[in-house]
């Protein structure tokens, strides 16, 4: 049984910037960091493009040295599960490993992400469907590569994307199948989307909406290809990108409130008042300047991941700070570099600010002020936004719409 003090279940983004960020404001007590995976504490984002195009190295992606792990006081286990609890009405408690190992805590904290959503049709659970969520997804889409020609990606989400960009850039023929009329449609509008098309049509993907997926075609464990409606196209290997699930089974094991991911309030603290829930796995109260009484969201960002953990840490300290920060996201697709800053939804009135074919811009806005923006290789515009929105200020519309004037310039105090 390991010493008493923070237990942190789950090892990437979020849980790693909780323990950074408890260090560096002083918190005396040990912290235990645990992962489910066989690997150091790593990033993500860039396994669906440079990693797997071969850009950057395993190495590259780790988080911190363990020289550093081992200055901090920060005790870092691999390759762990913890499936149940015993706990005490002060939140402290012992967690049981899959191992057998246990770890007791004084306090707990939840980074346990979310999994890969699984495809649902026949054919499904032939070996060359595969899942782009973590390294060892990563690691077995790299080896089988080599060896394919035709590649079909399901699913036309970030990840669906920018992993049909890289497969695209490294000499596949890629066709990538979206259920939905629109790529990216939860996340930008219309306008986005459409540009967004245009640009991976003409990069050489063929991107098919309103896909009906009806099976996966096999001869034996070798895949042939992916039948859409009365069409067979062929495949040597499917990716599979739909979307993901919470992780909330430990937290209602410990009976957390959960509603699409563990509930918790602006500090990042869980129903029971004590446990807190950073990052994926996280349903928290909106955010954002104006945003509906009583909405609550689930970001899937690194950004969020860091930022939330931050909360977590002065809840944790005991110097509770509300979580203030501006939702941005950003997801680099071939020779494009889209990033958005604020929340679209519910929006009445959108201004186009095209620069150049590849170098475009959507703002949004509701009741006449500005909530959100997409921009497409236009990171002035997106600053300009992300700032305004921090600040509370507004960008007219009308004056938005010249692409020869900055944004910067036209932010005006609400």
């Amino acid at each position: 049984m390991s010493a008493a003090g923070l237990l942190i279940i789950g090892s990437s983004q979020a849980g790693v910037q909780l323990a950074v960020s408890l260090r560096a404001l002083g918190y005396p007590d040990p912290i235990t960091l645990l992962g489910d995976e066989n690997h150091r504490p790593y990033q993500r984002p860039a396994l669906s493009k440079e990693f797997l195009q071969d850009v950057i190295s395993k190495e590259s992606m780790i988080f911190r040295t363990q020289e550093y792990w081992d200055d901090h006081d920060i005790r870092v286990v691999k390759n762990e599960r913890i499936v149940r609890f015993d706990t005490r009405p002060d939140g402290s408690g012992v967690a049981y490993a899959r191992s057998g190992e246990t770890f007791e805590f004084d306090r707990l904290a939840l980074a346990v992400g979310a999994r890969a959503r699984k495809l649902q049709v026949p054919g499904a659970d032939l070996p060359g469907v595969l899942y782009l969520r973590n390294a060892d997804d990563a690691l077995e889409l790299k080896a089988r590569v080599p060896a394919v020609e035709n590649v079909v990606v399901i699913g036309g989400g970030f990840i669906g994307i920018e992993a049909a960009a890289s497969l695209t850039k490294l000499g596949k023929n890629v066709t990538l199948l979206e259920a939905g009329p629109r790529l990216i449609g939860r996340a930008v509008g219309p306008e986005t989307s459409d540009f967004l098309l245009k640009h991976h049509l003409e990069a050489g993907i063929d991107v098919r909406l309103d896909a009906e997926l009806t099976r996966i075609v096999g001869t034996g464990d070798q895949i042939t290809g992916v039948e859409v409606g009365n069409e067979v196209i062929p495949a040597d290997l499917v990716l599979v990108g739909i979307g993901v699930l919470p992780n909330t089974e430990l937290a209602e094991h410990l009976g957390l409130d959960c509603d699409n991911g563990i509930r918790v309030d602006g500090h990042a603290l869980c129903s029971d008042g004590v446990t807190v829930a950073v990052g994926d796995c996280a349903n928290l109260p909106n955010p954002v300047p104006g945003s509906p009484a009583g909405d609550r969201v689930r970001f899937e960002s690194v950004n969020n991941a860091i930022e939330q953990a931050k909360v977590a840490a002065y809840a944790i300290t005991g110097d509770p700070e509300e979580y203030a920060g501006i939702p941005w996201f950003w997801s680099n697709q071939g020779a494009l570099k889209l990033q958005i800053a604020g929340l679209s939804t519910g929006y009445d009135q959108t201004v186009v600010r095209a620069h150049e074919p590849t170098k475009w811009s959507v703002l949004y806005y509701r009741d006449g002020r500005i909530i959100a923006a997409d921009a497409v290789n236009a990171p002035l515009d997106f600053m300009a936004v992300k700032g305004a929105l921090a600040k509370g200020q507004n960008i007219p519309a009308d004056a938005a719409a010249d692409t020869t004037t900055m944004l910067k310039t036209l932010t005006t105090d609400i």
